[in-house]
């Protein structure tokens, strides 16, 4: 069973100075790639500029500290971006720190009931889905700051279509000032790391956003023309809590707890396999809620792994949690030192910044693969996950992308359960049918049984999605013993349990012996616990089809008044 230990207690033990060299050269370098990045996240979630830098501090030292992974970086991401935004739009920041809170205890919860591995029942067509709506949200959303548009007064613009109507209706009072610095920015960050990998493009392209707007006569909205720089260390604040506010709170709660949790994890998985290492992911989990709540209660937002960082890490040297929490106290020094330059970072290249974050996790490729290979139902599922998060929110996607993906999982398998009935040899000789005659020689070897015993195949799942076929099941006045051969049954639930049991009074009424062949562990488990193998009887269990066979032979050759 997996240790809920820190990763940090771990690698301590063979720690080496060359080791904490790496590490610290690794955090400095994620926390320059960090830096713009939170900010424009913190931006794109409807918060200050600095909540971003504290998302990063505060849970990224905690989550690196406790976590289950020797090399994850966590910190606000794109994944949130859009539901935070709604979340302050609607109930400001105590109802954001609210949801934060609740969210950080069920990712508690998750981890000591160590549900880490339930994860990975969350189809992969709905992740890919609101992967792919988020991606386009954050797009739609910097369309206003990339073009330099002013949305028409009075437009509520919380939600993405609405930000997109306003945008269209706003669009003749572009900016091509604010066009060309954005253009630039994201042409540095696109074509950057296609020669210089080891130079952060999100920082040069702030520098270079800065120094255009700085030298150039361009008419540019800068973050300290629309936001109040605060370079104050964060403070621990209590918000307002009460029943109405959490009632209100829960549903996006719980959204945010399973996007850290499938953030985080696969953020895992990814960095596992850069450095031939296994991560801890019921700790990993409880370090996420911890994370959280102590992001909330110091004026954060919503924080998990990020991928970007966290491979940052790994191939600038990180390979203990050591680099994380450097990461977070380098970002506190520039908390304290430099945030007030923050102010010249041009709303252009922020948009920019945003753009490429929207575009590399949007998945456009893995996407349009999916719509040319998947079953026309994972496609749907798919589709509709993406249209949902784009036109609705994301908990509306998650909430009909699960319930969609459970009920056509569930009639796949109902679909692989079949109850067919055995041939007699005597309704196949002489009408014909020599093929399958020949086919169901080489299958059973044609052994004659009498006509007063009948035999039916099961095969799948019995569950309640499937039990109805047992309603199926038929006999004629000559028949005096019914064999289920179930051994390719691989598991059977209460529902299914209850039509055997309809099955074998119905029998009963009609004088007729019910013989189990090949009982599976799983469904002996269910049948034994449910009282339904001692009413069957213990003699008409049998091991394998000749045995029950041999059993119902010698059923139907006792007299007839005779009980069973």
């Amino acid at each position: 069973m997996e240790k809920m230990q820190p990763m940090l207690l771990t690698t301590l033990k063979n720690y080496s100075k060359d080791q904490f060299v790496k590490d610290v050269i690794a955090g400095i370098i994620v926390a320059i790639i960090a830096l713009p990045l939170s900010i424009a996240l913190a931006l794109a979630s409807g918060v200050g500029p600095e909540q971003g830098i504290y998302t990063a501090i505060i849970a990224g030292f905690i989550i690196s500290a406790f976590g289950g992974s020797a090399v994850q970086v966590s910190g606000p991401t794109a994944a949130f971006a859009t539901i935070v935004a709604g979340i302050v739009a609607e109930n400001g920041m105590d109802g954001l720190a609210v949801a934060t809170i609740m969210a950080g205890i069920i990712l508690i919860l998750m981890g000591i009931f160590r549900l880490g591995n339930l994860i990975k029942f969350i189809p992969f067509t709905i992740t890919t889905g609101f992967t792919s709506g988020i991606a386009v949200t954050i797009v739609i959303g910097q369309l206003k700051d990339f073009f330099g548009v002013t949305y028409p007064a009075g437009m509520h613009t919380v939600e993405t279509m609405e930000k997109l109507h306003a945008f269209i209706l706003g669009f003749p009072t572009w900016n091509w000032h604010a066009l060309l610095v954005g253009a630039i920015c994201l042409a540095i960050l696109y074509l950057m790391p296609k020669f210089f990998d080891r130079i952060p493009p999100s920082l040069v392209a702030v520098l270079v956003g800065i120094a255009m707007t700085q030298l150039l006569p361009l008419n540019v909205n800068t973050i300290g023309d629309l936001y109040t720089i605060n370079s104050n260390l964060p403070s621990l604040h209590i918000p307002h809590i009460s029943y109405d506010l959490v009632k209100t709170m829960l549903p996006d709660a719980f959204t945010i707890a399973i996007l850290a949790a499938i953030e985080s994890l696969l953020s895992c998985v990814v960095a596992d396999g850069m450095i031939n290492g296994k991560h801890r992911s019921n700790t990993e989990l409880t370090a996420q809620g911890i994370g959280n709540v102590a992001s909330a209660l110091f004026g954060g937002i919503p924080a998990t792994g990020a991928i970007a960082r966290t491979a940052a890490n790994i191939k600038n040297g990180g390979r203990t949690p050591v680099s994380g929490m450097v990461h977070a106290i380098v970002l506190l020094l520039v908390l304290m030192v430099l945030m007030p330059y923050a102010a010249l970072i041009p709303m252009p290249t922020i948009a920019a910044i945003l753009i490429m974050v929207g575009y590399n996790m949007s998945g456009w490729r893995k996407f349009i693969r999916l719509l040319k290979t998947a079953p026309k139902s994972d496609i749907a599922v798919l589709v509709a996950t993406f249209l949902l998060t784009v036109i609705f929110d994301l908990v509306i996607a998650i909430e009909v992308g699960m319930l969609s993906a459970c009920i056509l999982f569930m009639k796949r398998m109902s679909d692989e359960t079949s109850v067919e009935r055995w041939t007699y040899v005597e309704e196949l000789e002489g009408a014909d049918k020599v093929d399958d005659l020949k086919e169901l020689a080489e299958q059973e070897h044609l052994r004659h049984i009498p006509m007063s015993i009948a035999v039916y195949e099961i095969t799948g799942p019995l569950f309640f999605g499937a039990a109805d076929q047992l309603k199926e099941i038929g006999v004629n006045a000559h028949t005096r013993c019914l064999i289920l051969r179930m051994r390719g049954v691989p598991a059977l639930d209460v529902t299914a349990l209850n039509a055997l049991k309809d099955l074998r009074v119905r029998l009963k009424k009609q004088g007729i012996t019910l013989v189990l062949s090949h009982v599976n562990e799983q469904p002996m488990k269910v049948m034994e616990k449910g009282g339904f193998l001692e009413k069957v009887g213990e003699k008409n269990i049998c091991e394998n089809i000749d045995a029950a066979i041999e059993r119902a032979e010698f059923i139907v050759s006792q007299p007839k008044t005779k009980k069973k």
